[in-house]
C-alpha cells in the first residue's frame, strides 16, 4: 500500500471475562469432553424491522444440520434454549461498567438486551444475546484520540469441534461465556495504528484483572473501506501481530476490485444464468480433478462470462477475480473451480479449452468457469459464481471474511445488517443506579501507564521493560512471581526475552498454564535449581513435560556448594598450566566450561565467586 492510498478502518475487540457464564451459574471453562445430545436445523426469522437479514439468509441456504455436545458443569438447558435465562451475571456486568468508566464512556442508565439472529449453528436457539452498556468513550493512542463508539456485554458462541458433509458439531462449553465487545470509530488511518489501538484496548481490559487469557479468549474484527469502495469485515482475527498485514492485504484487495470494476465498465459484458453440461468434452481429460469427479459419477458444468477475459487472473496475477469466484463456490461445499484465465493447466489441455469455447459460443474476449463435482453441488457452486460475477462491475462487495494464518482472508458470508436485531423478552431491563456507579467509579483499577510506573519503582525495571511487560500482558503474572529484586530480574528476562525467543522458534509460551509458571518460580525460590536454568526449563515444559520430569531430564537438581566447589576445582586442575600463565585473567575463559558443567545447578554469580576462589588458591 503506497503512502498515497487512503483508507478508513475501525476495529471491534471481543474479550472473554473470567466469571461464571452470562445467564446461568455454569463454569465458563472449556472441556475436552462432551456427548452429542441433540441435532437441529436453523432458519432465519424477521428482525424488529420485519426484514430478513441477508447474512442469516445466506447461512440458511447451506441447509446444514447442527449437532450439540453438552459437557457437564459447563453447559445446561439455558444454553440449549430449553429454559429461560437466570438473569445477567453481576460480576460480568460490573467488569463491563468498569471498562466503560476507564475509557470515559457514557454508561447507559437502563440496559436492555437484544437478540441478534445467528443461524450458523453457533447458537442453538438461532440467536445471540447482546446489550449496550456504554457509548461515546475514547482512548489515546500515540497522542491521537480514538473514539470508542460502543461497549456491549454479550454472550460468546458455541465452538465448532467437528464438521463433515452436511453437518457441523458444536460444543456448548464456550456458549454464553461473557464477552465485552468494544467498537471503535472509523478513526484508524494506518495498518500499524490498527495494532496499536488493539494493544491499547487490550491493556486496559487486562488492567481490570478480570478477563480470560490465552488463545481464543480475545478476538478482533477489522472493518475496512477505501474511497470508492464499500465496507468489509475481517472477523475473528486472533494474532495481534498480523493485524497490520490483514489491513494491508484487504486494502490491496479493495484496490484490485475497484480496478476490475473500471475495466469492466469499459467493456460490453454479460453473465449468463444458464449452466451448461459439458461433461462429454472432458471424457479423455487426464486432469486428476476431472477424472476423480467422473469416476464418482459427477459432471462437468460451465457458465459463460462474456467480456471477462483477463480479469479472472490477468496482469501477472494482479487481477484475481477468479479467486473471489472460487471463494464463493467453496461455500457450497466444492473444493474449487477452474476458470479460463488459468487454463490450459492442471491436466486440462488447449484442445479442451477450444472445445469449451466453441460449445459455449465464446470469443477471445470472453471467459468461462468450470466445476467438476456431483451435479447438485456443482450447480449450486456455479450459481454462487454467477451471483459474484454479476456483482463484479460494482467493485467491492459488502461482506464478512475469515482471517487466514498467512495474513490474507477469504469470503465467509454477506455483511449482516440491522435486520437481524429484535428485543429479548426473557431478560428484564437492568437499571444502573447512582449507588452502583459510585461504587464502580470509586474502585477503578490502575490504567496501563500507572502500572508501568509502579513496575519501574517497585521492581527496578527500566521504562522500556515496564512498557513491554504491559503491552505483552505479562504484568500480572510478573508481579505474582517477582518476590524480590533478584527474582524480578529473572522473571523479566523470562517473560520479555525467553518467551519472545520461544515464539520465534515456533514454541508458544501461551501453552504453559499460569499455575505451572508460578510453580516454576516457587521451585526457583526453594533453590531446586538456579535461575540460569529457567530458559531450558520453560522450553521443556512447553512441550508438555511436568516440572519434575523437566528438572530430571535436564539434570537440574540443586547442587550443594561443596559439590560445586569440587567440580570447579577439578576444572581448574585440568587447566593448571593455562591458569598459572594467565593468572586471574583466566577467570573469564574458564567461566565457559564451568557454566557448561554447572548451568542450572547453582547461581551464576556464585559460580564466578567459587571459580575465582579456586584460581587464587592455585596461583
Amino acid at each position: 500500500m503506497s503512502s498515497g492510498d487512503r483508507f478508513i478502518c475501525g476495529i471491534e475487540i471481543h474479550q472473554q471475562l473470567n466469571t461464571k457464564k452470562l445467564f446461568c451459574s455454569c463454569d465458563s471453562e472449556l472441556s475436552d469432553e462432551g456427548e452429542e445430545i441433540c441435532r437441529r436445523k436453523l432458519r432465519p426469522t424477521a428482525g424488529e424491522s420485519g426484514a430478513l437479514d441477508r447474512a442469516a439468509v445466506a447461512e440458511s441456504k447451506k441447509r446444514l444440520v447442527y449437532g450439540y455436545q453438552a459437557p457437564p458443569g459447563s453447559s445446561c438447558l439455558i444454553d440449549l434454549d430449553e429454559e429461560p435465562p437466570n438473569g445477567v451475571d453481576r460480576d460480568a456486568l460490573d467488569i463491563a461498567l468498569t471498562f466503560s468508566a476507564m475509557v470515559n464512556a457514557k454508561i447507559i442508565d437502563e440496559i436492555h438486551y437484544m437478540r441478534k439472529i445467528v443461524v450458523d449453528g453457533s447458537g442453538p436457539g438461532g440467536y445471540q444475546r447482546t446489550a449496550m452498556v456504554g457509548m461515546d468513550g475514547h482512548i489515546e493512542v500515540n497522542g491521537k484520540r480514538i473514539v470508542i463508539e460502543s461497549i456491549c456485554l454479550e454472550e460468546d458462541s458455541a465452538r465448532k469441534v467437528a464438521e463433515d458433509d452436511g453437518s457441523i458439531t458444536y460444543r456448548l462449553d464456550r456458549l454464553s461465556i461473557p464477552l465485552i465487545e468494544i467498537a471503535t470509530g472509523p478513526d484508524i488511518r494506518t495498518p500499524e495504528e490498527a495494532m496499536e489501538v488493539a494493544l491499547r484496548i487490550g491493556t486496559i481490559l487486562r488492567a481490570t484483572k478480570r478477563v480470560k487469557r490465552g488463545i481464543g479468549t480475545i478476538r478482533e474484527d477489522i472493518n475496512i473501506s477505501i474511497p470508492g469502495s464499500r465496507r468489509t469485515e475481517i472477523k475473528g482475527a486472533q494474532e495481534l501481530r498480523l493485524l497490520p498485514t490483514y489491513v494491508e492485504n484487504e486494502v490491496q484487495r479493495h484496490l484490485m476490485l475497484i480496478r476490475i470494476s473500471d475495466i469492466l465498465s469499459k467493456r460490453e459484458i454479460s453473465v449468463d444464468d444458464d449452466i451448461t453440461d459439458i461433461t462429454d468434452v472432458f471424457k479423455d481429460c487426464q486432469s486428476k480433478v476431472i477424472k476423480s469427479a467422473l469416476s464418482e459419477k459427477g459432471k462437468i458444468l460451465a457458465v459463460r462470462l462474456r467480456g471477462f477475459a483477463g480479469v479472472l487472473n490477468g496482469d501477472d496475477g494482479k487481477l484475481r477475480l477468479g479467486a473471489e469466484l472460487a471463494q464463493r463456490a467453496r461455500t457450497k461445499g466444492v473444493k474449487g473451480i477452474f476458470h479460463s484465465d488459468e487454463l490450459p493447466a492442471y491436466g486440462i489441455e488447449q484442445g479442451h479449452m477450444d472445445s469449451v469455447m466453441k460449445r459455449l459460443g465464446l470469443t477471445e474476449k470472453d471467459a468461462f468457469v468450470l466445476c467438476a463435482e456431483k451435479e447438485k453441488k456443482a450447480r449450486a457452486a456455479l450459481e454462487a459464481v454467477i451471483e459474484r460475477a454479476k456483482e463484479a462491475p460494482n467493485g467491492v462487495v459488502e461482506e464478512t471474511r475469515d482471517p487466514l494464518p498467512d495474513g490474507t482472508s477469504r469470503f465467509s458470508r454477506p455483511l449482516p445488517g440491522a435486520a437481524r436485531m429484535y428485543p429479548e423478552t426473557d431478560v428484564p431491563p437492568i437499571l444502573i443506579t447512582k449507588e452502583r456507579l459510585t461504587e464502580v467509579y470509586g474502585n477503578l483499577p490502575e490504567l496501563p501507564e500507572q502500572i508501568e510506573k509502579r513496575l519501574v519503582s517497585a521492581y527496578g525495571l527500566n521504562e522500556q521493560q515496564a512498557r513491554q511487560m504491559v503491552r505483552e500482558g505479562y504484568e500480572d503474572i510478573f508481579e505474582r512471581t517477582a518476590k524480590d529484586k533478584e527474582t524480578a530480574s529473572a522473571a523479566a528476562t523470562t517473560f520479555l526475552s525467553t518467551f519472545t525467543e520461544m515464539q520465534r522458534e515456533g514454541t508458544d509460551p501461551e501453552n504453559i498454564p499460569e499455575k505451572m509458571i508460578l510453580a516454576v518460580f516457587e521451585y526457583l525460590k526453594d533453590g531446586k535449581f538456579a535461575k540460569e536454568a529457567l530458559s531450558s526449563l520453560f522450553r521443556e515444559i512447553a512441550k508438555g513435560t511436568t516440572i519434575d520430569d523437566a528438572v530430571s531430564k535436564l539434570g537440574l537438581g540443586a547442587m550443594s556448594e561443596a559439590e560445586a566447589s569440587d567440580m570447579i576445582a577439578g576444572i581448574v586442575k585440568e587447566r593448571e598450566q593455562f591458569v598459572r600463565e594467565k593468572g586471574m585473567a583466566s577467570v573469564g575463559p574458564l567461566m565457559g566450561p564451568v557454566m557448561e558443567a554447572l548451568r542450572g545447578k547453582i547461581d551464576g554469580k556464585r559460580m564466578n565467586d567459587l571459580l575465582t576462589k579456586e584460581i587464587k588458591k592455585l596461583i
